[in-house]
């Protein structure tokens, strides 16, 4: 169905994973993208380079010289929970180049969950300045209910003003939350005022099955059309039914006509999602009639 454009606009949606699997693109290739994608006409919808705690020093030595005004905006990934997170710091503060966007800390699943966020987050509350932000992606649940010790958890999250992290895929079919999974944690976070982002498996704009891999993937739209509809008083049934639409025209007429009061209101709280494509979701928006490009460009 044509549609007329709308162009909402969806300012720092898309945080480049490309270095991440299942992208793997080579660092000085991913950086050289990136930068592209900053000078674009769709460069609004791009958000921080996301990069391992690891690769840091390969970053460094494939930055240029000259990266622009404010430096790379970069989301550091730290792999080896809250004892890397200070050796991560000190490598960006060494390198004017780089400006912490974010710090994404994964909650290692153990049986006091609670005690182990609130480890964590002590750690993480004086290393950060109050304008720079912490996501800690949160443990799969892998059923239907989110136990005591996870809504514990994320208290501890919401409690310290960090964001949470929600993993949407991978590389495998069990690292895909079903809808009733998913439902759980948008529901959770949004009953506590904690803003989250998504990550893996989430870079096109609405539900579907992959071809190649028979796999299950979440939509980008569908998430941000189940967290309006929980923020209007919908129940979980509800926002299942939203995630599971995989009808491109349904989803994209529902987004327009939230008009951007809508789409900024559901964006507070669902604030961006990891890709390892850029392109991908700003050609969906595109196609969809959600977002205007520009004649004879491409992402």
């Amino acid at each position: 169905m044509q549609r007329p454009t709308t162009d909402l606009r969806f300012p720092g949606l898309v945080d480049d994973a490309s270095t991440f699997p299942p992208g793997n693109l080579p660092m000085h290739a991913a950086i050289q993208e990136h930068l592209r994608h900053r000078e674009a006409w769709y460069a609004h919808m791009v958000g921080p380079f996301v990069c391992s705690d690891r690769r840091l020093p390969e970053l460094q030595e494939c930055l240029p010289a000259e990266v622009g005004e404010g430096g790379l905006a970069v989301a550091v990934t730290v792999q080896g929970g809250a004892g890397a997170v200070e050796p991560a710091l000190r490598w960006l503060e060494k390198d004017s180049r780089l400006t912490l966007a974010g710090l994404e800390v994964a909650l290692r699943d153990e049986d006091d969950l609670r005690h182990n966020a609130g480890r964590l987050t002590t750690v993480l509350g004086p290393m950060l300045s109050d304008v720079e932000i912490a996501y800690v992606e949160m443990p799969r649940l892998r059923a239907t209910a989110a136990p005591a010790g996870w809504l514990e958890a994320l208290d501890e999250v919401a409690a310290a003003g960090h964001r949470a992290k929600f993993r949407t895929g991978g590389t495998e079919p069990a690292a895909f939350p079903d809808a009733a999974e998913l439902a759980v944690l948008i529901t959770a976070a949004l009953d506590r005022e904690l803003a989250f982002k998504c990550t893996a498996g989430l870079h096109n704009a609405v539900r579907h099955t992959d071809p190649q891999t028979g796999f299950d993937h979440h939509g980008f739209l569908n998430v941000l059309l189940a967290t309006h509809v929980s923020l209007s008083g919908g129940t979980e049934s509800d926002v299942i039914e939203q995630l599971q639409q995989r009808d491109a025209d349904t989803l994209a007429d529902a987004v327009a006509s939230l008009e951007p009061a809508g789409v900024d209101s559901a964006r507070r709280w669902f604030r961006s999602f990891g890709s390892c494509s850029v392109s991908e979701p700003v050609g969906d928006l595109v196609r969809l009639g959600l977002l205007a490009g520009q004649t004879g460009e491409q992402a």
